[in-house]
């Protein structure tokens, strides 16, 4: 099943950002997807799904929009070694 959202914006906003309605409509599902996996509300593998990518193609953004592909803290990290 799949939910259609629609958006109502201004024409000058796909001008100012150089960008066709379509191109716009893929870059905002790419963004919105890799934020929330920065804020670790998604897993990768959700992000990937929500921004219609694979998860290799999630991992190229993810590095060029310089967000960590790991969530995990060190201090969860070491935990984790360590057994706790």
């Amino acid at each position: 099943m799949t939910t259609t959202i629609t958006f109502d914006f201004d024409a000058s906003a796909f001008g100012a950002l150089r960008l066709a309605p379509g191109e716009f409509a893929r870059e905002m599902r790419i963004a919105a997807a890799v934020q929330w996996y920065a804020e670790g509300v998604v897993s990768q593998g959700k992000a990937a799904e929500l921004a219609d990518l694979t998860r290799a193609e999630l991992l190229e953004e993810l590095h060029r929009r310089k967000v960590p592909a790991c969530q995990v803290t060190a201090d969860e990290l070491a935990a984790e070694i360590h057994g706790g």
